[in-house]
C-alpha cells in the first residue's frame, strides 16, 4: 500500500490544539500566501461585504467574458463560466448573489445564442439546468424571486425563436415557480 500523504482532521485538530496563538497566526498567513482560494476565503470571512462585491464582479466578469469578451472571439467554456459561479458560492456562501450569477449565465446563453445562432443540445441543456437551479432557488425565497423576476421574464422573451425545445422549457421552468403572477409578465 502506499504511503498515506492526507492528515485525518482528527490529527489536524490535534496538532493545531499543540500551537501556540503566534504559531496558529503564523499558520494561517502562510496558508493564505500558497492558495488564492484560502486568501479570498479569509478575505471574505474578515473583509466584509466590498470583498464579496469584489469577488462577484470577479466572477461576473469570468462569466461573460466567456460569452462576450472584450477582446478576441468568444470561447464559449460552459465549464469555466460555471466554475466561476461554483469558486464564488464555495468562497463566500452569499446565495442571493450566487443566484444572480447563475442567471447571468444563462442571460449571457440566451443572447450568445441569439447574436450568433442556433448551438446545439447540450449547451441549450446546460442552459435550462441553470435556470431551474434559479427557478429552484427563486422558489424558496420570495426575496430573490422579487430581486429577480424581471430578468427571468426577460430570458423567456429572449429565448424566443431558439432551438432544441429550448423557449419551451425556461416557459415551464418559469411558470411552475409559484410566486409568478400575471402582472409579473406585463
Amino acid at each position: 500500500m502506499g504511503k498515506r500523504t492526507m492528515l485525518k482532521i482528527s490529527e489536524l485538530k490535534k496538532s493545531l490544539k499543540q500551537l501556540d496563538q503566534k504559531e496558529l497566526i503564523q499558520l494561517v498567513v502562510d496558508m493564505s500566501k500558497l492558495n488564492t482560494d484560502v486568501k479570498e476565503f479569509l478575505a471574505t470571512k474578515y473583509g466584509g461585504e466590498e470583498v464579496v462585491n469584489e469577488l462577484f464582479n470577479k466572477a461576473k466578469k469570468k462569466i461573460t467574458n466567456e460569452f462576450f469578451p472584450e477582446k478576441g472571439m468568444p470561447k464559449l467554456r460552459l465549464t469555466e463560466a460555471k466554475k466561476a459561479i461554483a469558486d464564488f458560492k464555495k468562497t463566500t456562501g452569499d446565495d442571493m448573489k450566487v443566484a444572480d450569477l447563475m442567471l447571468l449565465y444563462v442571460e449571457m446563453g440566451t443572447e450568445f445564442t441569439r447574436s450568433y445562432g442556433d448551438i446545439d443540445w447540450n449547451f441549450y441543456n446546460n442552459m435550462i439546468v441553470m435556470y431551474g437551479k434559479v427557478a429552484g432557488a427563486c422558489e424558496k425565497k420570495e426575496e430573490l424571486y422579487s430581486l429577480l423576476k424581471d430578468r427571468l421574464y426577460s430570458c423567456v422573451l429572449m429565448s424566443q425563436g431558439t432551438g432544441w425545445g429550448y423557449e419551451d422549457a425556461l416557459c415551464e421552468i418559469y411558470y411552475s415557480i409559484s410566486w409568478v403572477t400575471e402582472e409579473d409578465d406585463e
